[in-house]
């Protein structure tokens, strides 16, 4: 389904993807609607696919999980066996956070976030148990220099 936004739409949009708990009031007040015009755009969006979800975002230091990693992985098989082993252990690892498939000389690249370097391979160990890989890579985040969720609307 395609949803048409206009700028409203759009202010909207970029004050919930900063604050999602913002009171239906405050929400319409910032962008000069009522409460209820405010309230239809955004069952709009969310009956259209554009709104998936509301979250918590919590911060990973203070639950232990200092350690940013994307593991870059090269595979030699592409058939349907492997990616449906490899989408398994993508969902039912729970220290991968992120998971794109690629163009190029990459097959995939894996967010990974966990607390340490021992608790990197202790990962790596898992995952290769789970699925056949011929080349996995890991690169330690040194400094998260911009890390959002916020899309540029």
């Amino acid at each position: 389904m395609s949803y048409q936004f206009d700028e409203m739409d759009r202010r909207i949009l970029r004050l919930l993807q900063r604050d999602a708990s913002m009171s239906m009031d405050s929400l319409a007040d910032a962008v000069h609607l009522s409460r209820n015009a405010c309230w239809r755009r955004i069952k709009n969006m969310e009956d259209a696919g554009v709104l998936t979800g509301r979250v918590a975002l919590v911060d990973p230091q203070s639950v232990g999980l200092d350690l940013m990693t994307f593991v870059l992985v090269r595979t030699n098989r592409h058939d349907a066996d492997w990616l449906k082993s490899f989408n398994k252990a993508v969902q039912e690892l729970p220290e991968i956070v992120g998971a794109h498939r690629l163009s190029g000389d990459l097959d995939y690249i894996l967010r990974v976030r966990i607390a340490n370097v021992r608790a990197y391979d202790a990962f790596y160990q898992r995952l290769i148990e789970r699925v056949p890989i011929s080349d996995v890579s890991a690169s330690f985040v040194m400094e998260d220099i911009k890390d959002t969720t916020e899309l540029p609307l």
